[in-house]
């Protein structure tokens, strides 16, 4: 944790979407390995519109601190710092599914897979490859108006976009949320200090968007055009609403520490989630798959928690903390703690 004093619900924020994430991939690998749904699906089906929305609008929120900083600084906390990152979680989980490759592809289908992950990524760790994309794109155009940069990105949300590749598909779904939460970003922390004011009104407010979403959600139109666009929005709101409530008197402070560490919970959910869900599904000791969705998303996220709690100051810190030989700015970051 820097000096720099926590803005509790963001941390809120970023936990419960954290949380959501791990949901959606638990729930969705249950239900695809023993071939059928949970009622834990609907929760997952009903956050879909905001769950990544409000993900990357907060990773741009705190963006207009750094953006006019010299291209190296930049670079090196904003581009290279998830590059290392995505990297080194790469190769973990690669070793991890390598053998499996191995006997389906053979040695050269293994190896060429490992080599496209540098152009298409890997596993669950995409958002890991295309954040420093939105942070190195939105510096490029720092000059232009962002009036036009947002009705470019809306467009490109709405259009939609699909070439069957991950990065231009996502980078024209999310570009929009994660530019709206840099440009917006006054205007989101007024949302957030209403609703710390006026607890009762938001609490109405969230009430109404629950029906909104869940009505749209469930009736199969959420994936239409302007409507996709429409919730995201929304939802993202309604996910800031939410949480500075849970912040005024700290209700949920096991949430707010998931945010705190939502980097390390992102890089690591995958091993224990996949061992959890094959262990149960195997052996059948939990026959509700909802059930079981929900023990395997508990410890996806509680398992990466104590893995950097237990590497915190030892020489393995190096999974969740940037070490100095990774930096591009070491020279200037050492004269900035030297003064």
């Amino acid at each position: 944790m820097s000096g720099r004093a926590r803005i509790e619900w963001v941390d809120y924020a970023k936990g419960f979407c954290i949380v959501m994430v791990v949901m959606m991939h638990s729930t969705l690998g249950v239900e695809k390995a023993a071939g059928a749904e949970s009622w834990l699906g609907y929760l997952v089906a009903f956050a879909k519109p905001f769950r990544m929305p409000d993900f990357f609008l907060i990773s741009g929120l705190f963006l207009s601190r750094v953006i006019d900083r010299d291209w190296r600084s930049y670079a090196d906390k904003k581009i290279v710092h998830f590059a290392y990152f995505y990297v080194l979680w790469l190769v973990i989980q690669f070793l991890f599914k390598a053998p499996g490759m191995a006997a389906e592809q053979g040695v050269g289908g293994a190896l060429h897979e490992f080599l496209l992950a540098f152009i298409e990524p890997f596993g669950t760790l995409w958002f890991i490859y295309l954040l420093p994309i939105f942070f190195a794109v939105t510096k490029l155009l720092r000059g232009v108006p962002s009036w036009i940069v947002l009705i470019l990105a809306a467009a490109l949300e709405i259009a939609p976009v699909h070439t069957g590749w991950v990065i231009p598909d996502e980078f024209a779904a999310r570009f929009v949320y994660f530019y709206a939460g840099y440009v917006f970003a006054p205007q989101i922390f007024r949302l957030a200090a209403f609703v710390i004011a006026r607890p009762a009104l938001a609490a109405a407010g969230l009430v109404a968007w629950v029906v909104v979403n869940g009505l749209v959600v469930f009736n199969d139109y959420s994936e239409l055009p302007f409507i996709g666009l429409a919730l995201g929005v929304l939802g993202a709101c309604a996910v800031v609403a939410f949480s500075a409530l849970l912040s005024k008197a700290d209700l949920m402070a096991p949430l707010r520490y998931c945010g705190e560490h939502s980097i390390a919970i992102y890089l690591a959910f995958f091993l224990p989630m996949a061992a959890t869900r094959a262990v149960l599904l195997k052996t059948g000791l939990i026959p509700d798959l909802g059930t079981v969705a929900l023990i395997v998303t508990a410890v996806g996220v509680i398992t990466p928690l104590l893995l950097e709690w237990l590497v915190r100051g030892t020489r393995f810190r190096f999974l969740f903390v940037r070490p100095g030989w990774a930096r591009i700015d070491r020279v200037r970051t050492g004269l900035a703690a030297a003064e």
